[in-house]
């Protein structure tokens, strides 16, 4: 089967966004983004004025969309027109929107424990038990292999996660035993959680429907993501009194960290030493 030619344009847009290391994720959402924009002009983007920029714009806020997904459009603009194009002053009308802050829901201990009990299978409870026990993204639960759990010492290796940077996570003794009873049912042989050609990872969209059937199972009436988890990681880390630092360098957070109602912090950068003691400290128990 031949493939649809690329164009000129788009093959130069996308050898920019290689060079700079961009994900295959983030450069097909660069590229759907400038796609947008084609369609609202009706011609090859490259055409594009200022005022037609503006007109784009004001047409997203006025059909509902929402204020990070004009920031994200605004930033692939102005990558669009200052790096492929060699046109920065055609952006100067584009501007990024206010984005509320908000608090993240949370579960309680009690929350999680009937979240986890209602995962369908072994494979879905420990994958869930993954995201909150050592609180890692959705990416990172998935990206898991065999190798990367380190029960010599006590962590689990996440290779490449947000940021395309390589970190550990705090591994508990509960969690490494419910990880050792769901290698010992599938015996996967590379990804620790895979999908159902045994030979790919589940896949992220997996992991969050599944997510969200357990929280239905579980008689949950917040809405539930597994990012959800994550917060209810770092909340619970903070009820029982740990350092804001440690949970900083646990969620490897740049200047944010989830926060029980009156506490909450602006983060700053965090010494080696103080990622060296992370690794001594108690890690968070399973409901």
């Amino acid at each position: 089967m031949s493939q649809k030619p690329i164009s000129p344009l788009r093959q130069r847009m996308l050898e920019d966004m290689s060079l700079r290391g961009f994900t295959p994720d983030t450069q097909r959402d660069y590229i759907r983004a400038v796609q947008k924009l084609a369609s609202f002009l009706g011609r090859s983007p490259d055409t594009a004025t200022a005022e037609d920029l503006r007109a784009f714009q004001l047409q997203l806020t006025a059909t509902g969309v929402q204020a990070p997904t004009i920031n994200a459009t605004v930033t692939v603009l102005r990558f669009f027109f200052k790096v492929t194009l060699d046109r920065p002053e055609t952006t100067r009308h584009l501007v990024f929107v206010y984005e509320p802050r908000k608090l993240p829901r949370v579960l309680s201990p009690e929350e999680v424990l009937r979240l986890l009990e209602a995962a369908p299978g072994p494979k879905h409870k420990a994958a869930l038990s993954v995201a909150y026990g050592a609180g890692l993204r959705a990416m990172e639960v998935v990206a898991l292999k065999v190798s990367d759990i380190d029960s010599n010492r006590m962590m689990l290796r996440v290779e490449q996660g947000k940021g395309r940077k390589d970190r550990f996570a705090m591994l508990s003794p509960q969690l490494l035993e419910l990880l050792r009873d769901w290698w010992r049912i599938a015996r996967p042989p590379i990804w620790l959680f895979p999908g159902r050609d045994r030979i790919s990872p589940m896949t992220t969209r997996q992991l969050h429907r599944l997510v969200c059937m357990a929280a239905e199972r579980a008689g949950i009436a917040k809405r539930v993501g597994v990012h959800t988890l994550r917060h209810s990681f770092a909340t619970h880390l903070l009820e029982q009194k740990t350092d804001i630092r440690i949970i900083q360098v646990l969620l490897e957070a740049e200047t944010y960290c989830p926060s029980t109602p009156g506490r909450g912090a602006d983060l700053l950068p965090v010494p080696s030493s103080l990622r060296r003691e992370c690794a001594h400290s108690p890690a968070i128990r399973l409901p």
